[in-house]
């Protein structure tokens, strides 16, 4: 398949770019010698760490590179048909000739390949702008705003020039009184009398009255 390689390379021998590898042994280095501890001047160590504490400038470029590498993965699975007619989610992949089984064998759980794809299906010129704010958003995020939504039919304005908020309420109305029709009828009273305990008994003869005086309520307003 165009694009495609043949055997993907173990995740864990995957080639890292250089400058990536550089920056990740940087950050280690920096993230293991605390400089400012042997600072004679502890005032100016304070402030230091103060200022180290408050910067988030490390975390929003590891946000960023994170979100490419994730956007990018998204985009070499979208080149990937989906497999016609099988779950690929569970069954094995030979070779990387199928959406799913390429994101399998590059070391990706069928989640993070759907968020991938998610994250990339954001056109290019909005994700570089959400990437590049000065609050990057978390690929959860991305991923939700990547969602693809079907398009709804159209449908007729059933509401007929009712406010939304009754035309609710209404329906809520109906239900519960459809609800009382098909399944309070139904019980034996008997039965369910005999089966209370004292204190079942005390607590439905304060809902009925309560129920009464509702349905009393709604008979007048009707």
């Amino acid at each position: 398949m165009d694009g495609v390689p043949a055997q993907i390379p173990a995740p864990s021998h995957a080639r890292l770019p250089a400058i990536y590898e550089a920056a990740t042994a940087a950050i280690a280095e920096c993230a293991q010698i605390d400089e400012c501890k042997g600072w004679s001047d502890r005032m100016e160590a304070l402030a230091s760490y103060a200022r180290q504490a408050d910067d988030e400038t490390l975390l929003k470029h590891a946000m960023r590179i994170k979100a490419r590498a994730v956007e990018r993965c998204g985009e070499l699975l979208k080149d990937i048909p989906e497999a016609s007619g099988k779950r690929t989610d569970i069954e094995p992949s030979a070779a990387a000739d199928t959406r799913f089984g390429a994101a399998k064998d590059a070391g990706l759980s069928r989640r993070q390949a759907i968020t991938a794809i998610r994250v990339a299906n954001i056109p290019r010129e909005e994700f570089e702008r959400l990437v590049e704010s000065d609050a990057p958003p978390t690929i959860e995020q991305l991923a939700e705003r990547g969602t693809q939504k079907r398009q709804q039919p159209v449908t007729i304005d059933h509401l007929g020039g009712r406010d939304p908020a009754d035309f609710q309420a209404a329906t809520k109305l109906l239900e519960i009184l459809w609800h009382i029709e098909r399944e309070g009828i139904s019980i034996d009273i008997d039965a369910a009398s005999r089966g209370l305990n004292d204190n079942e008994r005390l607590r439905a003869e304060l809902l009925i009255e309560i129920v009464q005086s509702w349905a009393e309520d709604v008979g007048n307003a009707l």
